[in-house]
């Protein structure tokens, strides 16, 4: 019989696409894990991975039942709160992901608030490509998730927080910061440097740079909202910067400038989302409308 694990287990490697990393997230070796996908291979009478230079690949086989098995890890993350609600024991940890462009300029004072309001409830707290933690989410790896939208998923329930204003920033010495009035016009073949293109951040930015008529610089992509300061800084070309991070203390305008156009509105939605069918929906509910509250203060 198939077990629970080794679904886990073929999920995971389909996610990560490495059976060292996928052994090490899983607290396994790998050649216990090894043993228990060729198991569940054996019952199955399917290959469902084929060995490429860079790791794992889902053959089409694999591919075909990915979806099923991460239902079926949904359902049971799913079958246990319902047994703890019904128990009336509290959620205890919340598995929550968030993406690390909001992440560590929001939730610090969100993380104070709840500990008051609920002492006993602890938030397990993971950075993330917001495409990859829908994925962990809708499988049940996450329990809930603060992210840019869209995030899309089947069972999701998604609610919509506050906008975010997004700025532009350009070197101190660029021409741009000492015009008296900015137009569009002005950016007209700029670029601009941006995050890995699977972050929402990046494909907003392909939008803003051909509205501007500007465009991105490909071969300069930032790991973090730091590393764009600092490369605007040093006159590498502009970006643009959420508004929390400029807020807070690892922010600010110390080697960069706001340099926008009269008019500019830019801004990105902000949502919060669980699965519909979560025994502590409820509880989600209220840590959403926390998170809410201080993002709307902070604008």
């Amino acid at each position: 019989m198939v077990t629970l694990k080794q679904i886990d287990i073929f999920v995971r490697i389909a996610d990560i696409g490495n059976m060292g990393e996928a052994a090490t997230a899983l607290g396994m070796t790998q050649p216990a894990l090894s043993q228990q996908l060729r198991a569940l291979e054996r019952k199955l009478d399917l290959q469902l991975f084929e060995r490429v230079p860079k790791g794992m690949q889902l053959t089409p086989s694999g591919r075909k039942l990915l979806a099923q098995a991460r239902t079926v890890i949904a359902s049971t993350r799913d079958f246990t709160d319902a047994a703890d609600h019904i128990a009336a024991r509290p959620a205890g940890t919340i598995r929550f992901g968030v993406s690390p462009t909001l992440g560590p300029y929001l939730m610090p004072r969100v993380i104070k608030i709840l500990h008051e309001r609920y002492p006993d409830l602890r938030l397990f707290i993971r950075e993330g490509i917001p495409s990859k933690q829908q994925a962990d989410l809708a499988a049940g790896q996450l329990d809930m998730l603060l992210s840019p939208m869209p995030i899309e998923g089947k069972g999701l329930r998604v609610e919509p927080l506050f906008r975010e204003r997004l700025r532009i920033i350009a070197p101190p010495d660029d021409p741009l910061v000492s015009l008296p009035e900015l137009r569009k016009e002005d950016f007209a073949g700029r670029m601009f440097l941006s995050l890995d293109h699977r972050h929402h951040y990046h494909r907003q930015l392909e939008d803003i740079c051909k509205n501007l008529g500007a465009t991105i610089l490909a071969d300069y992509e930032g790991t973090s909202l730091d590393a764009l300061q600092q490369m605007v800084g040093s006159g590498l070309g502009l970006a643009i910067l959420p508004h929390f991070y400029i807020r807070s203390e690892a922010g600010g305008l110390d080697v960069v400038r706001i340099a926008e156009p009269a008019g500019w509105e830019q801004h990105r939605s902000i949502a919060a989302a669980w699965r519909a069918s979560a025994a502590f929906s409820d509880l989600y509910a209220e840590v959403a409308a926390v998170i809410a509250e201080e993002g709307r203060r902070q604008r």
